[in-house]
């Protein structure tokens, strides 16, 4: 399960409230996800930057009141812009010297970032290097891995087609996909395209991620996502990468042709973004990309990322900064790039509504947080709407971008390392230092402790590497072995090892997990992948007859589902 995303927030500064963490609950996250949705990351409604839409006048105003002209009878789409470009020019000088300290800082080896003004890349710079212990350089053309940022792309294509005529974000996912379903057939029948991509189905979060983490694909998982409880319809939000996908998938379908070829020809093509992909192929064929690394106690090292194809629509894409400047300059322009309108500014618009409330204020003179159709929506202290994600792999990605569409401004950040924080501090500092000229919070300081940790499994309560005093010996082995059916993870097979003691195989490559002795019929064993925890449990209960009838796997029972009963 990918954590793509990152930490909900408020930030602080002049009129902002004091920073403060909003917990996950249970979320597993990023990816991927771990999502960053925070009053001062928002989206638009309208891509003007300039002076805003003459405000409509009440049939039958007159334009002769006293003064030059009649009050309007409606606000204005957005405020007018409040930066200069002397404000946005002095920002631009001093991110790249606070990039530079973030990786310092951190240890991250590689960093790429682009800025769009007033429908131009003004700003496209690479620091660091790709890989640890070579020396080629990240530069703006070095492909990274997205991953969530990938949710706003791919909303980006669906209202593409949206405007093509061809679907309506309100269509059921059923009208296209006929075969898709939930556990309640009213909500299987009535979800929308726009549900999933809000997160409000009322699948639980990141349903579907430790499917992909055993090596399912993407028919296998979209298809036993109905064996998930639903929390209440449209009433609750959880961050799913899989339901986003099904919805995705659902408009490939409608269009006949596959999810990656519709995103090449809707958006990657006519924007020119010769070095984006949804395929993971394109990013391990890429000559100029950034590896994935990881933090261990020794220090950086060099990491692999798991194949997020089968969830590609919400964490698969990869690209550059200046390929994803243009696609920011499109998101800025209402979907017109270079003069020719590549995605229908309504369809468009429709994404950068509040959809869901994400994240609750617990304060009174609080900001609310909301999902729009794969964008975090939010309001600044200005009142102005932005558009944000974040995007993580825990095994060595991270990224962030962020549009403020009245200063037709914004900000992309890739990273070649795992979640620290490092490239939402640095979009953060960019609009301080355009806003006010200069730090309101010490961003790299408070990221990098609320990032790492919202991007973290969460861990059993458990020490499994600590044994009780006292500790119930292991039945004999034959009490476990055997073959263990389960409807959502399918079979578990409990085996003898080559050198001794049992092995769990897992999924359709039958990954093995060799299982540590704990406490009488309880194991456990070292999780891996994207959502890995740690050790986790494994409990048998063995019948009278001195075989074990089930056996729950504790990292798989987040939602009840991780019981497996004997074949």
């Amino acid at each position: 399960m990918h954590r793509h995303g990152a930490p909900r927030w408020t930030a602080a500064g002049p009129g902002r409230t004091a920073p403060r963490p909003v917990p996950r609950g249970t979320a597993p996250l990023l990816a991927a996800g771990l999502l960053l949705g925070v009053p001062l990351l928002g989206g638009c409604t309208s891509a003007s930057g300039g002076d805003p839409e003459p405000a409509p006048t009440s049939p039958g105003s007159s334009s002769s009141l006293t003064g030059a002209s009649a009050p309007a009878t409606a606000p204005p789409r957005q405020p007018p812009a409040e930066l200069t470009e002397d404000q946005v020019n002095a920002a631009v000088a001093r991110i790249d010297d606070y990039a530079q300290n973030a990786l310092t800082e951190t240890g991250v080896p590689g960093l790429a970032l682009a800025v769009v003004y007033k429908d131009k890349v003004i700003h496209a710079k690479g620091l660091g290097v790709r890989q640890l212990g070579k020396p080629e350089t990240v530069d703006p053309d070095t492909v990274f891995q997205l991953a969530s940022v990938s949710k706003p792309i791919a909303s980006t294509v669906v209202a593409g087609v949206v405007g093509q005529k061809t679907v309506k974000w309100d269509d059921p996912v059923t009208a296209h996909d006929p075969g898709f379903a939930l556990a309640d057939p009213w909500v299987s029948s009535h979800v929308t395209i726009a549900d999933l991509f809000a997160h409000r189905s009322g699948l639980p979060d990141h349903a579907g991620d430790l499917l992909e983490d055993l090596g399912y694909q993407r028919d296998y998982i979209l298809q036993h996502l109905r064996e998930h409880r639903l929390a209440p319809f449209r009433a609750s939000y959880a961050y799913t990468n899989y339901g986003l996908t099904e919805a995705a998938v659902a408009v490939a379908k409608a269009k006949g042709v596959a999810w990656e070829d519709l995103a090449a020809d809707v958006l990657y093509k006519p924007l020119g973004m010769t070095s984006t992909s949804s395929l993971r192929s394109a990013y391990d064929s890429a000559a100029n990309k950034a590896t994935p690394h990881v933090r261990d106690a020794a220090g950086w090292q060099v990491s692999t990322t798991e194949n997020p194809d089968p969830q590609a629509p919400a964490g698969g894409v990869s690209s550059t900064v200046q390929d994803l400047g243009r696609w920011m300059r499109l998101q800025l322009a209402d979907g017109t790039f270079e003069g020719k309108q590549i995605v229908d500014p309504a369809g468009l618009n429709e994404t950068r509504l509040p959809q869901t409330v994400s994240s609750p204020t617990t304060a009174p003179a609080g900001r609310t947080g909301f999902y729009g159709l794969g964008w975090n929506v939010s309001y600044d202290a200005e009142g102005r709407l932005r558009l944000n994600h974040s995007g993580a792999f825990s095994l060595g990605a991270a990224t962030v971008v962020t549009l403020l569409p009245s200063e037709q401004l914004g900000i992309v950040v890739l990273t070649n390392g795992q979640p620290t924080g490092v490239p939402e501090a640095v979009a953060e500092e960019f609009f301080d230092l355009a806003q006010y000229g200069h730090e309101t919070v010490d961003w790299l300081g408070f990221l990098g402790k609320v990032v790492p940790a919202a991007a973290a499994s969460p861990v059993s309560p458990t020490d499994y590497a600590s044994p009780p005093a006292g500790a119930a010996p292991a039945k004999p082995d034959s009490a476990y072995l055997g073959t263990y059916g389960n409807d959502y993870f399918g079979p578990l097979t409990v085996s003898s090892g080559d050198g001794g003691g049992l092995v769990m195989s897992l999924g359709p490559d039958n990954l093995r997990f060799p299982l540590q002795h704990y406490d009488g019929d309880v194991f456990s064993f070292r999780t891996r992948g994207e959502n890995a925890a740690g050790l986790s449990g494994v409990t048998f209960a063995v019948g009278a007859d001195g075989k074990a009838a089930t056996v729950v796997v504790e990292q798989f029972d987040h939602d009840g589902l991780g019981t497996f009963t004997r074949s």
